[in-house]
């Protein structure tokens, strides 16, 4: 669906005093960044408009501008999925045959295409691995269905044609290639939003269950942005309407029944969030969004205030937003 799409940061709330600090990085490009991937503290990848993809090898020190992936400079990397400093992919998101993936083996140095939309209607908006050669990707509703391939070890790609049916007028956000989860069993959940309202699919095998979550919808700007678990029952569902950044209601809901069922946050971030991760160290909940970061300490019921900055993905330790905006938590929330 089409779609998106200096910090120091504290607060005191509760009886707890927690502050948290995005160090701004550079970047070296004014490229709007909607892609990042953490390999771990040191290694990173981000990826976005006309064609850019990063990399960091040092903790942020130094951002590499990676060569221009083939006919890809008007493409706009939405997702960007790494293993180590050099074996990497990325997807761009848009019509037909804009929705593309590439592959690098040896830093960015070169890329080869991997897989091109063949649908002229079609949109790409997700893709999940779970090693090098096995993968997942989500499109946009194609004749009645969301749009599915699925990378195999020894099969390539493959289009799934028995895919999650689509309501009317439903389709998923590529807002930060984290609007799908790829749990170990095999089963895949994938956000939604549109006029039919605010869901997540669950698939499993050649079954499918659409379940309602308590986020705005109604329109084609709002619903399931970004999904997270800490373990195989607790999530987070964030998103909200982009069109409306600064509308608190109807930004995040959580789960502790694997998806099943969705409660509302009673005190929700303020305002639209395109991304969410559970932070294991600090034991907390970061969302992102066009109008700053929330956290949340008890499972996404209630969520906390961090900053008013404009951000678009996470993968932790690193955020990334428009104009080349890459920043690092040097020192996350903790009690």
């Amino acid at each position: 669906m089409s779609r998106i799409l200096p910090v120091v940061l504290s607060f005191v709330a509760l009886q707890c005093v927690a502050s948290a600090q995005w160090e701004r990085q550079h970047s070296g490009t004014d490229a709007s960044l909607r892609g990042v991937h953490a390999v771990n503290a040191s290694i990173a990848w981000a990826s976005g408009t006309d064609g850019t993809v990063l990399r960091t090898t040092d903790g942020g020190e130094h951002w590499q501008k990676c060569a221009v992936p083939p006919d890809s400079d008007k493409l706009d990397f939405r997702g960007v999925w790494a293993w180590d400093a050099q074996v990497a992919v990325v997807m761009s998101s848009g019509p037909g045959e804009q929705s593309r993936v590439y592959r690098t083996n040896d830093g960015c140095t070169h890329w080869s295409e991997e897989r091109r939309n063949p649908y002229k209607d079609g949109f790409w908006d997700a893709i999940a691995y779970r090693t090098p050669e096995d993968a997942e990707l989500i499109g946009d509703p194609v004749n009645g269905r969301f749009y599915h391939e699925v990378l195999r070890t020894g099969r390539g790609w493959k289009v799934d044609p028995r895919f999650c049916k689509a309501t009317p007028e439903e389709g998923a956000f590529a807002a930060s290639n984290s609007s799908l989860v790829v749990f170990e069993n095999g089963e895949l959940l994938l956000g939604t939003g549109g006029k039919s309202g605010a869901h997540v699919l669950l698939a499993s095998g050649d079954e499918c269950q659409t379940i309602s979550v308590p986020l705005a919808g109604g329109n084609e700007s709002s619903g399931v942005f970004s999904l997270a678990f800490r373990d195989r029952q607790h999530g987070m569902a964030v998103g909200g309407d982009y069109k409306k950044p600064a509308q608190s209601d109807g930004t995040a809901a959580w789960t502790e029944d694997g998806g099943l069922h969705w409660t509302a946050s009673v005190k929700p971030p303020h305002g639209y969030r395109s991304a969410v991760a559970w932070d294991k160290r600090a034991k907390v909940w970061i969302a992102v969004g066009a109008n700053g970061t929330d956290i949340s300490r008890d499972d996404g019921k209630t969520w906390m205030p961090l900053d008013d900055g404009n951000w678009n993905a996470l993968s932790l330790p690193y955020v990334v937003g428009p104009d080349g905006r890459i920043g690092r938590a040097s020192s996350l929330p903790s009690h």
